[in-house]
């Protein structure tokens, strides 16, 4: 039974829902950027604690908008 705590290539795919591709897992891999990983002989495993702070290290935090003045709404008639 496949530990849920290490998630293979195919299985970081889906979790980034098709967006990142094996190709590219492979040249972050050779580059030594992207998630770390595992290499155990031929076997790839990604920790899913891993990839959970590897999200957060590329997080895009947005400051907040402040409100903009409305326009006068017009008065009853």
């Amino acid at each position: 039974m496949p530990d849920p705590n290490y998630l293979t290539p195919e299985e970081v795919i889906a979790r980034y829902r098709g967006q990142v591709s094996e190709g590219t897992l492979r040249n972050w891999r050779c580059m030594r950027i992207g998630p770390s990983f595992l290499k155990i002989g031929k076997a790839i495993l990604y920790r899913s604690g891993e990839l959970d702070r590897w999200d957060k290290s590329i997080l895009v935090v947005c400051r907040p908008t402040r409100e903009l003045p409305r326009e006068k709404a017009a008065p009853p008639e």
